[in-house]
């Protein structure tokens, strides 16, 4: 059995300037076939502009609030809101509160910085 607590579980910064905490994926479980992960934007912050060739995305807002940028689409996101990622797709998030935006980001397969390029 593997679980792991997000209090327990290091802090990286991804290639579009995210801070993770990766809870489960191949490196730290026996998932093999996806990842989870926290993500973190702080206040005015916002994620570069990026795909996945590979990997489709879920995001699924915790706390804040942002604007999310899929493509050439536009919308703004908040707690409780799901959203689709589809490999391929640019996409970028904004942290447009006054506290920092929170999210699960779910990747199959799991998150590689290799899957990530930068626009």
């Amino acid at each position: 059995m593997h679980i792991q607590n997000l209090t327990r579980v290091p802090a990286f910064t991804t290639k579009d300037g995210s801070e993770i905490r990766e809870l489960l994926a191949h490196r730290n479980s026996c998932i093999r076939n996806q990842s989870l992960a926290e993500a973190r934007v702080a206040v005015g912050g916002v994620t570069a502009p990026h795909y996945h060739p590979r990997a489709e995305e879920i995001y699924y807002i915790l706390r804040g609030a942002g604007s999310l940028r899929i493509d050439e689409e536009t919308r703004d996101v908040g707690v409780g809101d799901a959203i689709a990622i589809p490999p391929g797709a640019v996409h970028t998030i904004r942290n447009t509160g006054d506290e920092p935006l929170i999210f699960l980001c779910c990747c199959a397969p799991g998150y590689e910085h290799e899957d990530t390029v930068l626009v």
